[in-house]
């Protein structure tokens, strides 16, 4: 199933989930290629609201953040791969190095993010985006090492 959605059909069916009195979960990232801590974020991510939305980054996003040889797995596949996940809802993709755009339109009632960022540490503007509608804002521990760029330098050493 595609779960891949536009920001303003999101920003429509928000204002539906909202009536519904649903909480809605925002996370976001790279998630290239996906492995097992990506999943436990992921399933963790949903215990905290009923609608979980994951903003993906773009391959020019991409790009930008991780350099020129990334993503290794292209947008539409990484979309497709996340769809079949049963515990995300939605997928927005995003062009954007922050999610400023979007926590403002969406307003999430939980913000997600990996153990590797502290409330010192998120992008502040952010951080203050969620705080000031009166948001959360949850740091997940990570559980594994796993890392799609350790997971490449293993494949390049072996």
């Amino acid at each position: 199933m595609n779960k891949v959605i536009d920001l303003k059909d999101l920003i429509s069916k928000k204002n539906q989930m909202k009536k519904e009195k649903k909480k809605i979960i925002w996370t976001n990232g790279c998630f290239d290629i996906l492995h097992i801590g990506h999943i436990r974020y992921l399933e963790k991510a949903k215990l905290y609201g009923d609608i979980l939305i994951v903003g993906l980054n773009d391959d020019e996003s991409v790009r930008k953040l991780k350099g020129e040889k990334r993503p290794i797995i292209n947008e539409k596949e990484r979309a497709e791969i996340l769809s079949a996940l049963e515990f995300i809802d939605y997928i927005v993709f995003f062009h954007e190095t922050d999610v400023t755009k979007y926590l403002k339109a969406l307003e999430p009632d939980v913000y997600v993010k990996g153990g590797d960022y502290t409330m010192e540490t998120i992008n502040q503007d952010e951080r203050k985006i969620v705080e000031d509608y009166s948001g959360r804002i949850i740091i997940i521990p990570a559980e594994t090492s796993n890392s799609t760029t350790n997971i490449i330098e293993k494949i390049k050493d072996s």
